[in-house]
């Protein structure tokens, strides 16, 4: 999969999207704190902060103060623009990635279901995973669950999120690398968790090197 494609320009990254995400929710017209936001999008406090410092510097979000001495935040118009410019982006480069993905996604579990793979667990959640669940549902092979970093207790279709640790609990012949955005960390998270290279399969290029990784780099499809 080419991920430079997915990305088109600079502008579409992970940490756009979790502008819009926060310009997102900023425009919804609610007095919310640094805090809330943390809360509401399963983002460290700090980040928030730091994009917050961002969108302000770039002059899409105020802030004003509230009781007790708080602050709040709200959109300026400059604001809701680049709200809409980073939605425009995001939905173009999610058509190509839902494309591109579901293409390789099935591929991936026909190779797996003809290996004789009876079971697979999903490394991370994002809009990705579920374009890797809906195209699991066309093979006989078993979906042991899904865990992620930070999204544990979530929904995910009749399932629940479940925490990252869990992942050497649970039964399943393979890893699938399932979120597009945090890729390489959930790759190396899940090296840290003792879970061998060969064991793990993804359709997105990981650029983390593991240790153990032999030069056929096994984990990749």
């Amino acid at each position: 999969m080419n991920v430079q494609d997915l990305n088109g320009s600079n502008s579409e990254t992970p940490d756009s999207y979790k502008s819009l995400l926060l310009l997102d929710e900023i425009s919804k017209g609610k007095p919310m704190s640094q805090r809330d936001l943390s809360r509401k999008l399963n983002v460290a406090l700090g980040l928030v902060n730091s994009y917050i410092k961002n969108l302000v510097s770039k002059g899409y979000v105020t802030i004003k103060e509230i009781p007790s001495k708080r602050y709040a935040y709200y959109l300026t118009p400059k604001g809701f623009t680049e709200k809409t410019r980073l939605t425009y982006h995001h939905l173009h480069n999610f058509t190509n990635l839902y494309r591109e993905a579901r293409r390789d996604f099935k591929e991936l579990f026909s190779n797996l279901y003809n290996e004789g793979v009876k079971s697979v667990i999903f490394a991370g959640a994002d809009e990705s995973a579920e374009i890797a669940y809906l195209s699991l549902q066309e093979f006989d092979i078993r979906f042991a669950g899904i865990v992620d970093i930070e999204r544990a207790g979530k929904d995910f279709f009749k399932y629940k999120i479940m925490l990252f640790e869990r992942i050497r609990e649970i039964d399943a012949d393979f890893v699938i690398v399932s979120s597009f955005l945090k890729r390489d960390e959930v790759y190396k998270k899940l090296i840290e968790e003792g879970i061998h290279p060969e064991k793990v399969k993804s359709i997105f290029p990981l650029t983390y090197k593991s240790p153990n990784a032999s030069n056929n780099e096994a984990e990749r499809e």
